[in-house]
C-alpha cells in the first residue's frame, strides 16, 4: 500500500454506527465496510440492517447487528457496550441517528422538542461519553457527528430539530476542546438536503424544493455517498488536523 493510501485508510479500525439502517447511515456502514473497517450498526429495529452481514463477508470483514433505542439513557450506553463486547475496542463513533420531526414554533408540541433533543444530542453525548475513554486509554480515536445545514442556518418549521443540531455541533467543540490533546479528533458533518427515500418524498414537491435549490449555488441537493465519503476522510489519519469543525456539504448554500 502506497503511503497516501495508508493515510486514507481504515483498515482494520472498529466502527460504531448509529441510525444504519437506512438513508445516511447505512451508506457510511457499507463504505466503511469497503474501506477495511470492522463495523457495529445501531438500529431501533434490527430488521432494518438485514443485508449488512453479507456485504461484510464480502469485504472480508465483520458486521454487528444492535438493536437500541436512542431516545432512552440506557439504550446508548447499551449499544456501546454490546460493540466494545465483540469488537473489544471502537477506534471510530460515528452518531448518524436522527429525527426531523418538522413543525411551525406556534404548533411545535414539548414531545417532539424533547424526543429530538434525545436522540440528537442526549445520544451522541452519552455514546461519547461511554467511547472516549477508551479512545484515551489507546491514544487515540474519531467522532463523527451528522449534524445538518440547519444547525448553522434557518428554515421555516425546524425549530427543534434545527436547535438540537445546533447544539450537536456545539457539543463537537466541546468534545474538542476536552479530548483533542489525546488525540481524538471529533467534528460534525452538515448536510443539505439529501436525497434518501425519505428525502426524495419529503422535498419532492416543487413549491418546497425550488426555492431551496434557487438558493443553492450548486443548484442540486445532496446524496447518500457523499456525506459517506466525507466521513470516511475524517475517519483516516488524513484528516487528523481537523478537529472541531463544521464541514458543510451543502453546494455553497451558507457561501452565499
Amino acid at each position: 500500500m502506497a503511503a497516501w493510501q495508508k493515510r486514507f485508510s481504515i483498515e482494520d479500525k472498529r466502527a460504531l454506527v448509529t441510525g444504519a439502517s437506512r438513508g445516511i447511515g447505512r451508506e457510511i456502514v457499507e463504505v466503511f465496510l469497503d474501506a477495511g473497517a470492522d463495523v457495529a450498526g445501531v438500529a431501533h429495529h434490527a430488521g432494518g440492517l438485514e443485508g449488512l452481514s453479507g456485504k461484510a463477508e464480502a469485504a472480508g470483514r465483520s458486521f454487528l447487528a444492535i438493536e437500541a433505542d436512542l431516545a432512552t439513557v440506557e439504550g446508548p450506553r447499551s449499544a456501546a457496550a454490546a460493540a466494545r463486547a465483540r469488537f473489544g475496542r471502537i477506534d471510530i463513533l460515528v452518531n448518524c441517528a436522527g429525527v426531523a420531526l418538522i413543525a411551525p414554533l406556534t404548533e411545535a408540541a414539548v414531545e417532539d422538542w424533547d424526543r429530538s433533543m434525545a436522540i440528537n444530542v442526549r445520544a451522541p453525548f452519552l455514546l461519547a461519553q461511554a467511547l472516549a475513554p477508551g479512545m484515551i486509554e489507546r491514544g487515540g480515536g474519531k467522532i463523527i457527528n451528522i449534524s445538518s445545514q440547519t444547525g448553522v442556518i434557518a428554515l421555516d418549521d425546524h425549530a427543534a430539530y434545527a436547535s438540537s443540531k445546533a447544539a450537536l455541533n456545539a457539543l463537537t467543540k466541546s468534545m474538542t476542546a476536552e479530548w483533542a490533546r489525546h488525540n481524538i479528533q471529533a467534528n460534525a458533518i452538515c448536510p443539505t438536503v439529501i436525497l434518501t427515500p425519505m428525502g426524495r418524498q419529503i422535498w419532492s414537491a416543487p413549491e418546497k424544493r425550488d426555492p431551496m435549490l434557487a438558493r443553492t449555488p450548486a443548484g442540486r441537493f445532496g446524496e447518500a455517498v457523499e456525506v459517506a465519503d466525507c466521513a470516511l476522510y475524517l475517519a483516516s489519519p488524513a484528516s487528523d488536523l481537523i478537529n472541531g469543525t463544521t464541514i458543510m456539504i451543502e453546494g455553497g448554500y451558507t457561501a452565499v
